[in-house]
């Protein structure tokens, strides 16, 4: 078998005909994706030569942190969501039953390096340009 197997809920998704709120939403925000991952990209870590689990993509990591901006979501209940909300997995890039899912460490992790960094203000500087 090649490539990785869809889900009943993912499958289920993508044979759907009418689009929830939160998908339009989803599908509708406008962001400067690129931009906010050159910002973080100096900073995030990298696949370690001692070995160990790399990193997840930086590109999914922001998604998540923009997804617990827009509905206010605390570290479990993001956590939660990814595991029980397809649609908000799949904006994150994580369609997949074969792909991990994050904890709430990791979410947290991630959200104290930017903080480390000071990036926030430059996020919201980028997005409002």
């Amino acid at each position: 078998m090649c490539g990785k197997q869809l889900g009943f809920s993912d499958y289920e998704l993508t044979t759907a005909k009418k689009q929830t709120k939160r998908e339009k939403f989803l599908s509708e925000m406008e962001v400067p994706w690129q931009a906010l991952l050159n910002l973080i990209e100096l900073h995030y870590p990298k696949t370690s030569k001692k070995g160990g689990r790399p990193p997840y993509p930086l590109a999914t990591m922001l998604r998540i942190y923009m997804l617990q901006q827009w509905y206010s979501l605390r570290d479990p209940a993001m956590e939660e969501t990814r595991i029980e909300v397809p649609i908000m997995r799949r904006f994150a890039g994580i369609e997949l039953i074969s792909d991990r899912i994050l904890d709430r460490t990791t979410t947290l992790a991630f959200r104290h390096q930017l903080e480390k960094h000071d990036l926030g203000e430059q996020f919201f500087e980028t997005v409002k340009t």
